[in-house]
């Protein structure tokens, strides 16, 4: 539900409104200059009290101004606009599974690390498909559904902040990247959508878990499930903060490992893509373009419908008008 004026350029004449204003102060200057009869030394009544009629005279041209006011916005035609949409067809539905290993730490990803960086365009890839269902799964040495499938982004997006390292959760290290796969197609098991995706990120090695990579993405191809493969790391000695000696933190550089092959096996099984992404620009453009692989078949169709209210603007201005009228010719009724 919105606010708006239909004609909003009417409200361009309310800047008249202070020269009406000065048009009536110079006109009542002007009638104030001595007439051609003589009367008697007016001198005699400085020293009188003004009356309440003399004080609250000039409410009288606040009153019409007001008045000229509401018409205008009246005429601008405020309304409140209700939309309803009708949506025909489906989304995809899409698992993300993302790496939240120690490793995930390294700052390549400038300004941030690799997790906060894939966090940041996850969350903008998400907010891009309003008619998707997304469920998110984290892993390291293990694997945890940290958003079950959803229309309902703003919770999904809570829960994507909440996403930290495997190390400051205080759970073991390592890279489960079969079973992040395989909780990740379990998601989408049950799903009839036509359309089924994952999206898997990870800078490292397959580590841990119980679970094959290669034989997650043969469980994945059975459930009709395409799966998409990111390695998010640059190669060679990159910088990763580590507990220092003394307390605190310090930075060592050391050796990005990165299992390319089975990553791109794993895409190749299900009929998906992998990606190399070597920094936060290079990964919002895999995202972009996965985002325009994987097209939602809907149709959406909206109807809007206008309150108008002008009427509850048309109507103090008469009363007012009214009120200004009858007070000008009673109590402030001025004497010929």
């Amino acid at each position: 539900m919105n606010f708006q004026f239909a004609d909003p350029w009417i409200l361009l004449l309310a800047l008249l409104l202070p020269l009406l204003l000065l048009v009536y102060h110079w006109r009542n200057g002007r009638q104030a200059r001595p007439a051609t009869l003589q009367y008697a030394a007016t001198s005699l009544t400085r020293g009188l009290p003004r009356t309440w009629r003399t004080s609250l005279r000039p409410l009288l041209t606040g009153l019409r101004l007001l008045v000229v006011a509401l018409i205008l916005l009246a005429l601008a035609r405020p309304q409140i606009v209700q939309g309803r949409e009708t949506i025909k067809g489906e989304g995809v539905e899409i698992a993300l599974a993302l790496d939240i290993s120690g490793s995930m730490a390294s700052l390549d990803f400038q300004p941030q690390n690799r997790l906060e960086a894939a966090k940041q365009v996850i969350n903008d890839f998400v907010a891009e498909r309003p008619y998707d269902k997304v469920g998110l799964v984290v892993f390291a040495s293990e694997a945890f559904n940290q958003s079950p499938l959803t229309l309902d982004h703003t919770m999904l997006s809570r829960a994507l902040a909440q996403v930290q390292l495997a190390t400051d959760l205080g759970l073991d290290d390592g890279t489960a990247i079969g079973l992040g796969l395989a909780n990740a197609a379990n998601a989408l098991a049950n799903s009839e959508a036509r359309s089924k995706v994952i999206i898997l990120l990870t800078d490292g090695v397959n580590n841990s878990g119980q679970i094959d990579p290669l034989t997650a993405a043969e469980a994945a191809k059975a459930l009709g499930i395409k799966v998409y493969t990111i390695g998010a790391a640059r190669p060679g000695q990159v910088p990763v903060p580590v507990p220092g000696v003394f307390g605190g933190q310090q930075i060592v550089y050391q050796e990005s490992v990165l299992d390319e092959e089975t990553l791109r096996q794993v895409a190749d099984i299900t009929g998906g893509q992998y990606f190399r992404a070597e920094d936060t620009t290079g990964l919002q453009a895999i995202y972009d373009e996965i985002n325009s692989l994987e097209k939602s078949q809907i149709e959406v169709q909206v109807y809007n419908h206008y309150t108008e209210l002008a009427v509850w603007f048309l109507l103090p201005a008469l009363l007012l008008l009214l009120a200004e009228m009858v007070l000008r010719h009673t109590l402030f009724r001025k004497l010929p």
